[in-house]
């Protein structure tokens, strides 16, 4: 028998060729594509940002001129930092 890779003559029962490592007949079971999982970490950095620009922003309402203004900012801030959170650990899913 030859091998179907580099056409050397190898034993009729062999199950890989002794010059080149290729198998000698087709896998029986083909093997499984592995889904590479995404790192959280980009999505907890972004969410550190915005918790800290929230943070910034309520400790500006303290002496700013209109406080309401900065509160809702912080507010809006720190609920898209959750969402951030939320949507990375619902994506690992």
């Amino acid at each position: 028998m030859q091998c179907r890779s580099c056409g050397t003559e190898i034993a009729n029962k062999a199950i890989v060729c002794y010059r080149c490592g290729a198998a000698t007949t087709d896998p029986v079971r083909k093997a499984v594509v592995l889904k590479r999982r995404r790192s959280p970490l980009p999505s907890f950095v972004v969410a550190a940002i915005l918790l800290l620009l929230a943070g910034y922003a309520g400790y500006t309402a303290d002496t700013a001129v209109d406080p309401n203004a900065w509160r809702t900012v912080a507010g809006v801030l720190a609920g898209a930092a959750a969402m951030v959170i939320v949507l990375g650990l619902l994506r690992r899913r």
